[in-house]
């Protein structure tokens, strides 16, 4: 099933690259409008195109009412542009910096049968955690309850719109400093593995500048630009931040609580973007972390389970507490998308192609050395031929959690560049290989008890996925009316259900497999252990 998938997409894919292209073009004819509630929807758009015609436009909710809309052409932005007032006021003075965020005032009398506030606003964030079980436990399997949730927490097409647009309205303020550079997402915002409500991740990329590559003259004249100079890249890219973090500050509409944390080991600008509700980070050159995003873009897109499998054990570990919004000793979500990428390459035969394997198939445009680092793999996806492994969501499910329950987490470290365990390099409950920086450890700030405790989870959870009642759907109240008894997945969401499984292991039940008897004596021993 799935390879057919693949064949059927296959001319189909977009690179990244080209992705992004079409998403800035797109930013670049879109304004940000603040609507009051009762705006009238046909007004609206009939008083805007006159202006020129519309390509695409949507509404959410964040602090008020947005409307995100695009037009076909550039020159329609400006002549709406040319047509907006500056707002004065009696207390206040305004900053005179003009973007393209505006607000709609007195488009005349509110048709009530037609108010903005009953038309459907794009969701910017996912249902909560009650809703999705509920959702869950209506499917009918397991494959289904994970194609569900998958289509419940990954961006929308309007969601990623409105993260380029943010980015887009960010480069309006950098230009007057740099006029060429861009300003592009990177992170979850991009790679596929993102969901809504993610934080915004933008990179300030002065690269493309003209100048860098232009080949001097063996003799005669020739003019080169005076510039100031500074000790080191990282001290460069600390002053471009501190002054375009000033500048967001003091002139970027709807951003507050902007904080200039330069000294970190990546110096960034961190704000609120209130009109998105977006959280932003902007860093400047981190061309690591974008060749990252790349590589897991370019995972996600060779087959359809790849991210399936990540959205589905992502909202297992947050779940039950194993990753966190809060920094701390807690197993992140990069970490944990590097180990279920590991499992998919160690399959029989494999789901994805190593690292190593990737860049064997690059070719001379695909090369890139940062900073001494490889970072080099093939971005044309007809190079890749992939084994053919039918595999379903259900089965992979249930053997990531076997996986990693029996893996030697105290001597092996985790190498998707290799695709196989490695001797660990260093002293560390968990060593995740980053797959670019190879002597840097993603995973360094997880504690031991964090490791047994998401150790135990899986174990729990892939005994949990082997009994009959909790495997199989078990139906509302009678009619098939009423709230549905979680099952499956749903069940594995429940922090109840996994926290009582050592009292149910008392009762009666099926045979589960060798494997599964095994795991269960292992942590019968180690709790044991734990209370002597």
């Amino acid at each position: 099933m799935a390879s057919s998938l693949l064949s059927d997409e296959k001319n189909g894919r977009k690179s990244l690259h080209t992705l992004h292209m079409e998403r800035q073009e797109q930013a670049e004819r879109s304004v940000l409008i603040s609507c009051q509630s009762s705006t009238n929807e046909k007004k609206f758009l009939k008083y805007l195109s006159k202006h020129g015609e519309i390509n695409k436009y949507f509404f959410y909710e964040s602090y008020g009412v947005y409307a995100v809309v695009e037009f076909a052409n550039q020159e329609s932005v400006t002549s709406l542009l040319e047509g907006v007032a500056i707002p004065g006021g009696i207390h206040e003075s305004t900053v005179p910096f003009k973007s393209r965020l505006l607000s709609l005032r007195n488009l005349g009398s509110v048709d009530s049968s037609n108010q903005l506030s009953g038309l459907q606003c794009q969701p910017q964030t996912t249902i909560p955690i009650n809703e999705l079980i509920k959702t869950l436990s209506r499917e009918q399997s397991i494959d289904k309850q994970i194609s569900s949730l998958t289509e419940a927490y990954q961006l929308t097409e309007e969601n990623s719109r409105l993260r380029f647009l943010i980015c887009s309205l960010l480069k309006d303020i950098a230009t007057a400093y740099f006029p060429e550079c861009t300003i592009k997402p990177f992170g979850s915002s991009v790679n596929g593995f993102g969901k809504l409500g993610c934080d915004l991740d933008m990179l300030l990329d002065l690269d493309s500048i003209t100048g860098r590559n232009v080949k001097l003259p063996k003799s005669g004249l020739s003019l080169e630009y005076q510039m100031k100079r500074a000790n080191s890249e990282r001290a460069v890219t600390q002053s471009i931040l501190s002054v375009i973090g000033e500048c967001v500050d003091q002139f970027g509409p709807g951003c507050v609580g902007v904080q200039k944390i330069l000294n970190a080991r990546c110096p960034l600008v961190r704000f609120a973007h209130q009109p998105s509700g977006f959280q932003c980070d902007l860093t400047a050159n981190n061309r690591v972390a974008m060749k990252s995003t790349e590589l897991l873009y370019l995972y996600g897109e060779l087959d359809p389970r790849v991210r399936s499998l990540v959205f589905t054990v992502r909202c297992w570990a947050r779940a039950h507490g194993v990753t966190s919004s809060i920094p701390g000793a807690w197993i992140t979500n990069f970490s944990l998308t590097v180990m279920v990428l590991f499992f998919l390459q160690k399959r029989s035969p494999p789901i994805i192609p190593t690292l190593d394997h990737l860049r064997d198939l690059a070719g001379p445009a695909d090369k890139s050395v940062i900073e001494g680092n490889d970072c080099t793999f093939v971005s044309d996806f007809n190079k890749i031929q992939l084994q053919s492994n039918t595999e379903t969501l259900e089965q992979l499910l249930g053997e990531f959690f076997e996986f990693y329950a029996t893996f030697p987490f105290s001597r092996m470290s985790i190498n998707i560049r290799k695709g196989k365990e490695q001797n660990k390099p260093e002293v560390a409950p968990l060593h995740i290989q980053n797959p670019f920086e190879t002597s840097l450890n993603v995973s360094k700030n997880v504690n031991a008890s964090q490791l047994d405790r998401f150790v135990a989870l899986v174990q729990e959870s892939a005994w949990l996925l082997q009994q009959s009642e909790t495997s199989t759907p078990r139906g509302g109240g009678a009619g098939g009316e009423g709230a549905p008894t979680p099952w499956g997945l749903a069940s594995l969401l429940l922090p109840s259900q996994v926290a009582g499984i050592k009292s149910r292991k008392k009762r009666r039940r099926e045979p589960a497999s060798e494997r599964i008897k095994g795991l269960l004596e292992s942590l019968k021993n180690k709790n044991q252990l734990k209370k002597s």
